[in-house]
């Protein structure tokens, strides 16, 4: 084994708490996974781990959603988040990823409870239609999307900021997202590797915790699939709350 059991304690919760995101749960469930694997390696070491298995978590996502997924929000949104991923990877050393932790974390805070006070608070029963894309936006979410994947982990807050609101049905937005997620994995892999991060120690660790994370991906897309679109919005913001307050609180702890 590269790592004792009590690594492997924190390791598969972990891996099947992102393994739920990823099958189309919300990003909480990743961000609340992520600090069991932290609780034994260093963060960076974490980071390493994880991303090979969620690269092949996002292959079988892929396969799961493969009819569902909106290209023209793709389309609008991947050109700049992959520009803040190449700026993330420029600036790594310079810019402390708890800035922008908080900065996330408390911009999609106040998202979500706009979205509470409208639907559940006093202007309960007013009909909010669904945004139009707005590709400017959508360049500036993508960015900080990519931005905040690479640096801190933190890219689903701003992606669910832009798409949400579009109101697409619940597969449609899930296959968008697993998309978006899953080329941003894919790229987020050279840049990894030119930072030295892939050392064999690493990849035997990802290499042994890849049996959970087909069963926790594919469990993740089962709930899904069965949620209505009046149970899967407000689940959806609910999650992206969470992740909120345990980014911020990330942010407020370094």
């Amino acid at each position: 084994m590269p790592h004792d059991l009590s690594f492997y304690y924190a390791a598969i919760p972990a891996v099947i708490l992102v393994g739920l995101a990823k099958g189309g749960m919300g990003d909480a469930l990743s961000l609340i996974g992520l600090p069991f694997l932290a609780l034994v390696v260093a963060p960076v070491e974490a980071a390493a781990i994880l991303l090979p298995i969620l690269v092949f978590m996002d292959m079988i996502s892929l396969v799961i959603w493969r009819q569902h997924g909106d290209w023209t929000t793709l389309k609008i949104m991947l050109p700049g988040a992959l520009l803040g991923i190449a700026f993330g990877w420029a600036t790594s050393a310079l810019v402390p990823g708890s800035v922008l932790r908080i900065l996330i974390g408390a911009v999609t805070v106040a998202f979500c409870l706009r979205y509470f006070w409208n639907n559940f608070g006093p202007g309960k029963g007013k009909v909010v239609p669904p945004r139009p894309q707005r590709p400017v936006l959508a360049s500036l979410w993508g960015t900080l999307s990519g931005y905040g994947s690479f640096v801190a982990h933190a890219g689903g807050a701003p992606f669910q900021i832009y798409a949400l609101p579009l109101k697409l049905p619940p597969r449609e937005f899930t296959g968008t997202s697993v998309r978006f997620f899953a080329i941003l994995n894919a790229v987020k892999l050279v840049p990894y590797f030119a930072l030295g991060q892939f050392e064999t120690r690493n990849l035997l660790a990802s290499a042994t915790l890849l049996p959970f994370a087909p069963l926790a991906t594919i469990a993740g897309a089962w709930c899904v699939r069965r949620m209505q679109p009046q149970i899967f919005y407000p689940f959806m913001y609910a999650m992206a709350l969470i992740a909120a307050f345990l980014i911020l609180r990330e942010g407020m702890l370094e």
